[in-house]
């Protein structure tokens, strides 16, 4: 098989870092993007030419398309992009402010399509390429206390589902991952979280509560490398993945319900047809 070209956003740390081991350590090539390139010191030392750090705030959407050409020009192409750079915010929805409620979209949504927007002209012009979005179980369910965590999640699940309509033709393919909990940081060092309202304390309290049953069996970062490679080296990667034992039965669960009230509702539904 030959080597491949990554860029991959959010490397220093959690998915991002394994993810970029995991590629280099079979003879890939990365073009690693971090805030702070400085965390990706030791796998420069130890991957050398294959691997490109990249300083990246991927909220700039000029700096975006400029890391992806720079990785494009140093690597002569691009195989599979992952967009892994994203937070999670706790707050209950009254508590969030305007600010908050845009910062989570900057990242999480605003920076895998500038991102994506940068990368498609080189995939279309080799007509290959496999995008890989990270998403989330909470990209198609909902919990308490992390509502626009999952606003973002829906919006990237809903253009990724499109974009992999439009660019079918060229042979290029989308991925969404949707991982249920794992032990990264994600709700520690890496989250950010509102000033709480005392109203919400006991609800709050049963979400974490809820939170911690979900993820009391974390999966393994390093697991999930494994896995991903399976998805990118698969003829036809599928559009949609789990990474995890629990969010497939989540998801089953939400959706039979989904199901059973729009059945029970659907005469409503008629009477609106006119």
């Amino acid at each position: 098989m030959a080597d491949k070209v990554w860029f991959i956003t959010g490397t220093s740390r959690g998915f991002g870092r394994e993810w970029t081991i995991a590629a280099l350590e079979r003879g890939d090539k990365v073009a690693a993007t971090a805030r702070d390139t400085a965390t990706l010191a030791d796998l420069v030392d130890k991957y050398g030419d294959a691997l490109l750090p990249i300083q990246l705030d991927v909220t700039d959407r000029e700096a975006d398309f400029a890391a992806v050409k720079q990785a494009h020009d140093h690597f002569g192409r691009l195989d599979i992009v992952v967009n892994n750079a994203g937070y999670g915010h706790f707050g209950f929805i009254e508590e969030l402010t305007e600010q908050e409620a845009r910062d989570q979209f900057e990242t999480n949504v605003f920076g895998a399509l500038w991102v994506t927007q940068a990368a498609l002209p080189y995939l279309r012009a080799q007509r290959s390429g496999h995008i890989i979005q990270v998403s989330s179980i909470g990209g198609i369910v909902a919990f308490q206390n992390v509502g626009i965590y999952h606003a973002s999640k829906w919006a990237l699940e809903g253009f990724s589902q499109t974009l992999a309509q439009e660019v079918a033709s060229f042979n290029i393919h989308v991925t969404l991952i949707e991982p249920g909990g794992f032990s990264t940081d994600w709700a520690g060092p890496s989250a950010k979280r509102s000033q709480q309202l005392p109203d919400y304390n006991e609800a709050r309290e049963e979400a974490e509560r809820a939170r911690a049953q979900r993820v009391s069996k974390s999966g393994d970062p390093k697991a999930s490398a494994q896995a991903l490679m399976k998805v990118v080296d698969a003829e036809n990667p599928p559009l949609r993945v789990f990474f995890g034992e629990l969010p497939l039965t989540l998801a089953k669960a939400d959706y039979e319900n989904r199901l059973k009230t729009w059945e029970e509702w659907q005469p409503v539904a008629v009477l609106a047809q006119g």
